[in-house]
Order: structure tokens, then C-alpha cells, then sequence
């Protein structure tokens, strides 16, 4: 799974990945500073089955920390767009092919307003101007690779398309966009192909869903620009973050200096190993959790993977009694697949040749035996069984 992190210049971008993964990016109020796309692991955090089984994981990928399982995703943050983009306007080009594989995007928006709809210093900007010019950008640019395959359909000489071998054909002509048969079904129950711009929309908002995080929450302005925000876009998700304390949380952590789960609260472990200005900060953080819960970034995220993609978490183990995988790791995997995803699905995403062998599973839980059309569930731990 691939999140993509997008915005204008200078909105915070780089800062809201530098906390989701730790990475020193450059960071800078210039506009176009990322280039070349970062690329880095986040993670969407749990409640890990230890808790519930009364073991101690062992995790393959990501970590857990009393009890709180940190899954690994894919995070890429591109450079920034500017209105005109789909016509390769700024680096407009090059960030939108930097966005192909992604399931889903973050819209990081400047929501105090102190940059304009090209990342250059300003007061008073509207945040909901970057919100529509960046989905008009994103929508235009769906629907010149959309334009192109149309094109081939009603070229002189073409052939009649019924209904299956229309998704077959744009399946294959928009693979590179990661657009799948059902998400071109899904569209077409919305709009035709007669009406390109509407159906590339509708297509976008299927195959690459946006959540908007409302970045510098930490600023007066933004506070007050964020009200204005849910109440205008009420069908979207919108989270309110601070990017930057997210990072001063973090590395604050690494130091010992305060005890941090990301997601959570924090508590200052020795307040005499702070000056003042720490402490200052500190408070001023302090501020932004108390109103929001949050820092925003780990919200953002979970969302992101949890309710924008509906996806789920689901533990397969080779032996559902020690829970174990067959080099005796405890809950050594967590799979995040979508709602709906079967257990021979399950199968096939682990590796080829076990969902070819598939015969069934096991509930850690029941030890109730499962056939291949069982949905999984959310923090299923399943063994599965296969033929010799």
C-alpha cells in the first residue's frame, strides 16, 4: 500500500512525512525545495492480539509498544502543485506520474493561510482554494490519460466494445494509474464515458480517495480556518495536524526527554533536563493536544488507511494454537487488506503458491475451521491450511 502526500509548495508536506517516518527530508519555506519524491515507511497504529491472547509479539515489519501494534505503509511526498500542474506547469508532470501507485492521498494544506495557492509568503489566503485547485489538477490529469483511451475506442476501424471487454480494455490502458475493473464498474454506474471530465472525476475519487490534513493547526489562523473548512466540506475527512510538533515529539522521545506514543498524549519524564524554550514548546503543544487529541499526523494516517480505504487488520499465523509462524515468532505478520477480502484472498496476498494450495483456515479465536469464501475480520488471527 502506497499513501501519497500531496499539496501546493511550502504547505508542509515534507514536514508532515518527516514526522510520519523520521527521515530527515529538507524542509525549507521555498517553494518546489522537494524535487526528487521522498520516499519513506509510515505506520497505522493498533491494538496488537497480544493483548487479548496474553502473549508478547514478535513483529516481522514495524514494531509494538505496550500493546500498540505500528504497521508499516508506504509514504511518498512529491513535489509540490501548483494551479496549471496538468499542463506541466511547475513540476506538474513529474508529480503527477510520482502519484500512480498510490492507493491513497493526503492533501496537506497550509491552513493558516500565510501561503498562497503557489507556496509564496502571504496573509489571509483562503485554505479552501488550495482544496478545489489541487482536486481540479489531479481530476484534469485522470482525464487526459482517460482522453487518450477513449480515443482509441472511437478511432476509425475500432472495435465494438460490449460492457466486459470495455473494463477489460480502460483496465489495461489506465493499469498504470493502479485503476482496477471495478473501480472503472464503479465509475461507469456514475457517469459515462460521453462525459470524460465527469468520469474521470468520479474515477479519481474512487481510485485515489483524498483526506485532508489541515496542517499548522498549532497557528491561531489555521484554528480558525479549520471551522470554516468543516463546515464547507462536510462529505470530506478532514484532520486537524501540526507537523512540526509532531516532529519535536519524536525527537523529544529519542532523547528520553518525554514519553510519546505517537497518536497519544505525552508526559515529560524530567522537567530539569529542560531550558525554558523547551519547556515553552512543550506547552504550546500541550495546547494543540488538549483541543484536538491529537497532533493529527498518526490520526491522518489511520484514517487514511482504516475509513478512507476501508481496509482492516488481519494476523495469518502457521499455527493457530501458539500463534505462531513456523520459526516459532508470536504474531509475527498483520496484513492490511480491504473490507470484503476473503480468506482465500488472504491467501493469495501472503504468497502465490499458498493460495494455490489453499484449503482452508483457522480461527485462533474459535478453532472453528473456514472456507475459502470467509470475509475475514478485523484483528482476525487465521491460520491457514494448505496441501503438501
Amino acid at each position: 500500500m502506497i499513501i501519497g502526500l500531496v499539496g501546493k509548495p511550502s504547505s508542509g508536506k515534507s514536514s508532515f512525512f518527516k514526522a510520519a517516518t523520521l527521515i530527515d527530508v529538507k524542509i525549507t519555506g521555498i517553494p518546489f525545495c522537494t524535487i526528487k519524491p521522498n520516499v519513506g515507511i509510515g505506520y497505522v497504529v493498533i491494538d496488537c492480539a497480544e493483548s487479548e491472547f496474553g502473549v508478547k509479539c514478535k513483529p516481522n515489519h514495524g514494531n509494538c509498544k505496550n500493546g500498540k501494534r505500528f504497521v508499516p505503509v508506504k509514504l511518498v511526498d512529491v513535489a509540490g502543485l501548483v494551479p496549471g500542474a496538468h499542463e506541466g506547469r511547475g513540476l506538474g508532470n513529474q508529480f503527477l506520474d510520482d502519484l500512480r501507485q498510490a492507493s491513497a492521498l493526503v492533501h496537506i494544506v497550509d491552513a493558516s493561510g500565510l501561503t498562497d495557492e503557489e507556496g509564496k509568503r502571504t496573509e489571509n489566503h483562503d485554505p479552501e482554494k488550495d482544496v478545489e485547485f489541487l482536486e481540479k489538477e489531479i481530476d484534469l490529469w485522470f482525464a487526459s490519460v482517460i482522453e487518450k483511451a477513449v480515443h482509441k475506442i472511437g478511432r476509425p476501424g475500432g472495435v465494438a466494445f460490449g460492457q466486459a471487454e470495455l473494463l477489460q480494455f480502460l483496465a489495461e490502458q489506465l493499469s498504470g494509474l493502479e485503476v482496477s475493473k471495478q473501480h472503472i464498474d464503479d465509475a461507469l454506474q456514475k457517469s459515462s464515458l460521453t462525459d470524460v471530465q465527469k468520469f474521470a472525476s468520479n474515477l479519481r475519487k474512487i481510485s485515489k480517495p483524498i483526506i485532508i490534513a489541515a496542517n499548522k493547526i498549532d497557528l491561531t489562523p489555521a484554528q480558525e480556518n479549520f471551522e470554516k473548512l468543516k463546515q464547507k466540506y462536510t462529505d470530506k475527512i478532514l484532520v486537524p495536524t501540526s507537523a512540526d510538533s509532531e516532529i519535536a515529539l519524536k525527537k523529544a522521545a529519542e532523547k528520553n526527554l518525554v514519553e510519546y506514543l505517537p497518536g497519544d498524549n505525552f508526559t515529560i519524564l524530567d522537567p530539569y533536563k529542560l531550558s525554558n524554550a523547551q519547556l515553552a514548546i512543550l506547552d504550546k503543544i500541550q495546547h494543540v493536544i488538549s483541543k484536538y487529541s491529537s497532533t493529527g499526523v498518526q490520526t491522518c494516517l489511520n484514517k487514511a488507511v482504516f475509513e478512507l480505504l476501508n481496509h482492516i487488520a488481519v494476523y495469518p499465523v502457521a499455527d493457530a494454537g501458539k500463534l505462531t509462524d513456523k520459526d516459532g515468532n508470536v504474531l509475527p505478520d498483520v496484513y492490511l487488506v480491504p473490507k470484503g477480502t476473503t480468506a482465500l484472498d488472504l491467501a493469495f496476498k501472503i504468497h502465490t503458491d499458498i493460495g494455490k494450495k489453499f484449503i482452508g483456515a483457522i480461527d485462533a479465536r474459535t478453532k472453528k475451521k473456514l472456507g475459502k469464501e470467509y470475509l475475514v475480520k478485523n484483528n482476525d488471527v487465521l491460520e491457514i491450511i494448505t496441501s503438501k
